[in-house]
């Protein structure tokens, strides 16, 4: 294995070619990306509105904090194997089958606990409602969650981002979106849960048949239970981080829910909803670069890393912001094909679409972190959430001093969200330019010229009539992310951006 020492042993023409492979995987894997983010739009949309419209803000509200507590368990079953076992596979020379199946199993353990205690009590998904039929089974499906995000790490670890975008951008969004069609003739009190049942399945099923493609099956393997625990004890501060991260994103709704009523919370699931559909381009990122981070540090080429991260973020910054301004300056437009109640969410979703913008930084750096610092990166995780959760107490209560109105109050937690994000992503980034030695930067000023004229572009079609509202979502959203992207690609990409989306020869 080279040493950071040796680093310059290399011949120049293997170590340049290895970087241009490193790019072209993660360009394939972005562009991958892009393509699920379509289909995810397309097929989470029709959920949104048959939830609106014919489950109420009520029910969708029930729905939604049930679905936070799940997937909190779910993440933390996982005991940061969504990330850590590109690691495990690349520092092993057992046969990666092997270590797939103990991932797998350690997966499945801690999820039999965590929905154990939810079955326990299960007044922890439904705080505000009563306990009624098979509610507290729902705490099962935290198996299915948790077994699916391994699953789809386990594809990614083969450069197999496919696996992802059909299992978390067509089956599960196709499959909630149908079945809280078909439910609702059943029950609108519990037609929302079952459909989520059914979609979380579905992605079960479909993660685990392409990982079963890749890795076959573990023939000659035996359970032992030294190993699994050396594993599991080996990601908890990846875990925590993991945690850490999922929870800045679900704290929001969680404070929010203590001081507005069920309907307020079903408005705000719905803008959370349309602003983390971005969400995926960052997190389906990680399993691509653990590999290359994992190798490069191997190899001891820091440099090549910086660059890396700084790549990755700068192409997730910029896809993210041209789709922040897609769906936030028509966002009454956009709140309002779910319902006419849920306009007044539109604050709430432009601040929750900044929060996304400038995270970016943080979780890209974070992929380098933790393989380098795991240990200081959970610390700044923690301050992370800890300034989000003071800011948010802080925002609400100011508002309810001033008697602003509830979807007023409502944005306050998304505002104090993007301030706790972007003062995470700095901190990340500066540490991790220490720590290898070389810059990390994912901005360029051009993003905010391309952001310039689409905001110029989309007050247009903003300007015009309530009748025509129509206009701003057939051609306003289409125009506004035309415009951003003719002027990113044509003063803000270079060269190796370019390969997003040029496929590379077959060698």
């Amino acid at each position: 294995m080279t040493r950071q020492g040796d680093l310059h042993s290399l011949p120049a023409e293997q170590a340049s070619s290895s970087q241009q492979d490193d790019i072209a995987a993660l360009a394939k894997g972005g562009r991958t990306n892009i393509f699920g983010f379509l289909l995810r739009l397309a097929a989470r949309l029709p959920f949104l509105f048959i939830a609106g419209r014919w489950y109420g803000a009520d029910a969708l509200g029930r729905f939604a904090y049930a679905v936070l507590v799940v997937e909190f368990v779910a993440q933390l079953a996982t005991l940061g194997l969504k990330r850590g076992l590109a690691g495990a596979l690349a520092q092993t020379e057992r046969p990666h089958n092997h270590v797939v199946t103990d991932a797998m199993l350690v997966t499945l353990i801690a999820a039999l606990i965590g929905s154990g205690l939810l079955v326990a009590f299960p007044q922890a998904m439904f705080p505000n409602s009563g306990i009624n039929g098979l509610d507290r089974l729902l705490a099962l499906i935290v198996i299915a969650v948790a077994g699916s995000d391994v699953a789809l790490a386990a594809c990614a670890y083969r450069f197999d981002i496919g696996a992802t975008v059909r299992a978390r951008s067509i089956i599960e969004p196709w499959a909630i979106s149908i079945g809280a069609f078909a439910f609702s003739f059943y029950s609108t009190r519990d037609g929302l849960i079952l459909s989520y049942v059914l979609s979380m399945v579905a992605a079960l099923v479909a993660s685990l048949i392409p990982m079963t493609r890749h890795y076959g099956i573990p023939y000659g393997w035996r359970p032992d239970g030294g190993r699994l625990w050396r594993l599991a004890r080996r990601n908890l501060p990846l875990a925590a981080a993991d945690g850490v991260e999922w929870g800045s994103r679900r704290l929001d709704l969680a404070i929010l829910g203590l001081f507005v009523s069920p309907a307020v919370v079903g408005v705000y699931y719905v803008a959370q909803q349309v602003a983390s559909l971005p969400q995926k381009l960052k997190t389906s990122f990680d399993p691509i670069l653990g590999p290359v981070i994992t190798r490069n540090l191997a190899e001891g080429n820091l440099a090549a890393i910086a660059k890396q991260v700084s790549q990755v973020g700068f192409w997730i910054i910029a896809a993210q912001a041209g789709i922040a301004l897609a769906l936030g300056i028509p966002g009454e437009a956009v709140m309002g094909l779910v319902g006419p109640h849920f306009v007044g969410g539109t604050g709430a979703l432009a601040f929750l679409l900044l929060a996304e913008v400038v995270a970016a930084t943080a979780v890209v750096s974070e992929s380098a972190l933790v393989y380098i610092a795991r240990h200081r990166n959970l610390m700044i995780s923690l301050f992370t959430i800890g300034l989000q959760a003071a800011l948010s107490f802080g925002l609400i209560l100011l508002a309810k001093r001033f008697h602003l109105p509830p979807m007023a109050i409502a944005a306050a937690p998304a505002l104090a969200l993007s301030i706790a994000l972007g003062a995470g992503a700095l901190v990340k980034a500066r540490l991790l330019s220490h720590l290898l030695g070389a810059k990390v930067n994912a901005w360029r000023w051009p993003l905010l010229s391309a952001c310039g004229v689409a905001s110029i572009v989309g007050a247009g079609f903003v300007a015009l009539p309530r009748e025509y509202e129509w206009v701003e979502l057939v051609f306003g959203v289409a125009t506004i992310l035309g415009v951003y992207g003719f002027v990113i690609w044509r003063w803000g990409f270079g060269s190796e951006d370019r390969a997003l989306f040029r496929r590379q020869k077959p060698a």
